[in-house]
């Protein structure tokens, strides 16, 4: 008898994935996998109805990990998605489904329960610092919205703690970030979150300022990728390549901000079990992130800097620990 099925998602604003898999020797091997638009579907159930239709079977236990807030209550989780326009009820979700147990998760706190399993080639020291064993954790990750997520030792394993810290307020360090926030104050009302900034959305917003305050048009490719719907992937690709300067200025932006708001994360929690940068953004711009900006912004803490000096900074490049987590939970909830 083949061992029964088992669902992962990780249900992102730009991206849903989902995957149907067994557990072989403790992996999970794929047996059935398809990444979705987010976007082109107004609400999850019928993208799950497909997927379930295309792989032909309904998987004993599932485990979706969703960016945005999770509530918990007694047992059934519902969450009003971030970055999309869909409500999710695990209840209601396993009922259409006909999947018995199913549970909905934290987009950060799937990827918390995957660093244990992570190889040495799937992360990039930025820092070694001094690892302390069972000390804290901490997750920040840019994708479509900024994630971030702790995980604490409770004497057995790592618990994760979801958090919604990608919204807290935007800290400008200098005075052009304080024409960058009164820009997004004119945009967005007075609470300008970290979010607006590192985001594929934010990497857009900050070239559009650039192309504002130094007066200079954006390059063809960018344009046309507006047109399209998301700029991001071309101006973080230009930046790289150094052909476009307004997408490399605003690079060079993103990392310093993204840089202080990983050590304001540190100085929170002071996660000497190691600092973990993700997201799909952060991945594809690896390259930014490892040539030393992000740490210079990082330690700049004045009389702390020694303090965090002794952080382990690791980027994730897996292609997607969200899913990876997802895995692991969902056979948690099948074995309980």
């Amino acid at each position: 008898m083949s061992p029964p099925g088992l669902l992962a998602g990780d249900i992102g604003g730009t991206h849903c994935r989902l995957q149907l898999f067994t557990l072989e020797n403790g992996w999970p091997h794929s047996r059935c996998e398809y990444s979705y638009p987010s976007r082109d579907y107004p609400r999850f159930e019928p993208l799950l109805a497909d997927f379930l239709a295309r792989c032909g079977t309904a998987p004993e236990a599932a485990c979706l990990a969703i960016a945005g807030p999770v509530q918990d209550r007694d047992g059934q989780q519902q969450v009003d998605t971030t970055n999309l326009p869909w409500q999710l009820d695990s209840r209601a979700l396993a009922t259409a489904s006909g999947i018995r147990k199913l549970r909905l998760v934290n987009d950060f706190e799937a990827i918390g329960h995957a660093l244990d399993v992570l190889s040495d080639g799937d992360l990039a020291i930025l820092q070694q610092g001094r690892p302390r064993p069972r000390a804290p954790r901490a997750l920040i990750g840019a994708g479509t919205g900024l994630g971030v997520s702790l995980m604490v030792w409770d004497g057995e394993g790592y618990q994760v703690l979801a958090t919604e810290g990608g919204h807290v307020d935007f800290a400008p360090q200098n005075s052009l970030q304080c024409e960058l926030l009164h820009a997004l104050q004119a945009r967005h009302g007075p609470h300008v979150s970290v979010e607006r900034l590192l985001s594929g959305p934010g990497l857009a917003a900050l070239y559009a300022f650039f192309e504002q305050r130094l007066g200079q048009p954006a390059s063809t490719e960018v344009e046309a990728a507006r047109r399209a719907g998301d700029a991001a992937p071309a101006i973080g690709r230009l930046a790289l390549e150094g052909s476009d300067p307004l997408a490399v200025r605003s690079l060079e932006e993103f990392v310093r901000i993204y840089g202080a708001q990983a050590g304001n994360l540190a100085l929170g929690c002071l996660p000497f079990g190691g600092l973990y940068i993700a997201g799909g953004v952060s991945r594809r711009l690896a390259p930014a992130l490892q040539d030393g900006r992000f740490l210079e912004a990082f330690l700049a803490k004045g009389r702390m800097q020694p303090l965090l000096r002794d952080i382990p900074l690791r980027l994730i490049l897996h292609p997607d620990p969200g899913l990876l987590g997802a895995a692991r939970l969902a056979a948690a909830l099948a074995s309980a």
